[in-house]
This record gives structure tokens, C-alpha cells and sequence, in this order.
């Protein structure tokens, strides 16, 4: 039996789909499920049984002999979000819970942590444990991942297997029901078939021009692969990135998308909103040799290739992975 927290949304209804695929049909399903629209995702799949997340720890605990592995992707991910105590129940204190589960039960434990970690990158986006503890996130969300990594590092018991893995921007289907915390290539895709043009920020330091800003965005079915890969390996234990390892600019995307559509590439810029100006991050991109380092060695979509194959096989005609 295999768990998955967060299996109604994004990733987590991606990773069903990929276990499934693989041949895991003994899943159970925990998150909060009275949203219709994130319910779509998992429609289709097999799993034995759903548990609300606040009564999963209970679950477990009367259920533990027949789990074999713990996804905990699960999380409150609204990086706008401002309310603390949210964050530290959904995100930090939540997650505490089911490590300690975990260590109790000897079950090897995979948690999402996040990229939003690394705030502005001062200190780069080096997976090094080390340099944890002087990160410092931009927002409530950032903190709340942050302070569950620098707890993780610093417990005495730990799952006999664990790894948290730092998302960067991930995209790719059945993130319909996330709003305005879809991707970048979401919103293009919906933009140039609304309006036939893309807006974009402009750039607000003279070192990068408009749309230059750089990101490392990563296909969510190589965020699975990993994760099913780690399901196997179950050893060398600690923080991972998970990116594709290379920037690419949101011109780069929002042309390719156009490309995609045959339509007329029509980019314009408009300001970025001084709520968050301050804290927008002008550059990312995962150092990826960690991962390597322990035995994963399949390529990553290129950001050509995941918008291809989100947008023809996806996008259009909103189809679920």
C-alpha cells in the first residue's frame, strides 16, 4: 500500500497516474476533497481508498503494517498566502506529524519541499544541507517549507529512508483547477487563445530586458519520474533540487507556446505589480548534480519538448494525465 497527501491536486494526481501506469493500483488517497475541480484528477485512476487528510494520521497509525512507502506532496502552495498560522499547521506542523509517524512505523518517507526556499538566490540554488539554515524565503509559504527542511536536518530519528525534494516551477497537465497558481505556460496557452497576444512583466533592473527573466521550469512528468525512482532506491537520504537544471526566459516560453499554436507571436509587457516587485525573483536554476550523484540519470524534457507535449496532448482539449 502506498500513500499519497496531496493526491487531488497537481503532482500528486500525476504520480497516481504514473503508478498506476507502472502497475500500483493499491494506493490510498489523502487530501481535502470538496473541491470538484481538483477531483476531476483522479477520476479514471485506481486506488483502494481515500482518507481526509486530518483524519489520516489516525488512519495510519491503525493501518501502518499494510503501508509500504509515504508521498507526502500535500501542501498549502499559495506563495500570496499571508496567513502564518495557515502555513504552519498545513505545511510545517502537518508534515512534522507524519515524519514522526513514519520514524515510529519504519516507513520511508518523500515530502515536497520547494525552490521558494531559496528566496532572491543570494546564496545560489545549491542543494548543499549545509546552507539551509541561511536561506531566507520571500514569503509565508518559502518560510514554511524552509523551516521543515532545517527541522528535518536536525531531528536524531529519521525515517530509515527520506528525501525532500525542492520543486522548481513545475507545470504540465491537470493544473486546471489552480488558478492564478497555474503555470506561466497555462496562463500563456489560455492568453494567446483568449486575445491572440501574451502580456508579460517587464523587467524592473537594467541587467535583464523585458521577458528575460529566467526561471527553471521543469515538466511535471519528469517530477514524477524522479519521485517513482526514489520510491525504488530508497537510500541515500537528504534534500534534493528537482529541476530540469536549466533557466530559460518566459520569452522562450510564451514564443514556443505561440509556436505550438501556429499563431502569430504578439508579446507586449506590462509592470510588475509593486506588491510584489520587491520580491520577484529576476533567476533560478537548480543545481542538479546531487540528484545524479545517486544513480538518477534519465534526461529531462527540454522546455521545447514539455510545452509540445502539454499543449498537443493536454491543453488542448483540457485532457488529464
Amino acid at each position: 500500500m502506498i500513500i499519497i497527501t496531496g493526491a487531488a491536486g497537481f503532482i500528486g494526481s500525476c504520480l497516481i497516474q504514473k503508478l498506476n501506469e507502472e502497475g500500483y493500483f493499491d494506493l490510498v488517497l489523502v487530501d481535502e476533497f470538496s473541491n470538484s475541480n481538483k477531483n476531476k484528477n483522479f477520476e479514471g485512476k485506481r486506488f483502494s481508498k481515500k482518507v481526509p487528510r486530518e483524519e489520516f494520521s489516525a488512519w495510519l497509525q491503525q493501518n501502518q503494517l499494510l503501508v509500504q512507502f509515504v508521498f507526502h506532496i500535500g501542501a498549502r502552495t499559495d506563495t500570496t498566502e499571508s496567513d502564518v498560522a495557515l502555513f504552519n499547521h498545513l505545511n510545517l506542523n502537518y508534515t512534522k506529524e507524519i515524519w514522526r509517524l513514519c520514524v515510529e512505523f519504519g516507513l520511508p518517507f518523500v515530502y515536497a519541499s520547494s525552490a521558494a526556499t531559496y528566496g532572491l538566490g543570494n546564496q545560489g540554488y545549491d542543494d548543499n544541507e549545509t546552507l539551509i539554515p541561511n536561506l531566507k524565503p520571500l514569503n509565508p509559504y518559502g518560510d514554511s517549507k524552509n523551516e521543515f527542511d532545517k527541522w528535518a536536518l536536525l531531528q536524531e530519528r529519521k525515517p530509515y529512508f527520506w528525501a525532500g525534494l525542492k520543486f522548481f516551477n513545475v507545470y504540465g497537465p491537470n493544473e486546471y483547477h489552480k488558478g492564478r497558481m497555474a503555470s506561466v505556460i497555462y496562463h500563456t496557452f489560455n492568453q494567446i487563445n483568449k486575445l491572440g497576444s501574451m502580456k508579460l512583466f517587464q523587467s524592473h533592473k537594467s541587467d535583464f530586458k523585458d521577458g528575460e527573466q529566467m526561471r527553471d521550469f521543469v515538466y511535471v512528468k519528469d517530477v514524477i519520474n524522479v519521485l517513482f525512482f526514489l520510491m525504488h532506491h530508497r537510500k541515500n537520504s537528504g534534500i534534493y533540487n528537482l529541476g530540469s537544471g536549466k533557466a530559460r526566459t518566459f520569452s522562450d516560453l510564451a514564443i514556443n507556446t505561440f509556436k505550438i499554436l501556429n499563431k502569430k507571436i504578439q508579446i507586449s509587457f506590462i509592470p510588475t505589480p509593486e506588491d510584489i516587485r520587491s520580491t520577484y525573483q529576476y533567476f533560478t536554476e537548480a543545481k542538479m548534480e546531487k540528484l545524479r550523484s545517486i544513480g538518477y540519470h534519465h534526461s529531462f524534457f527540454t522546455l521545447e519538448e514539455g510545452i509540445e507535449d502539454y499543449v498537443t496532448n493536454y491543453l488542448i482539449g483540457k485532457k488529464y494525465l
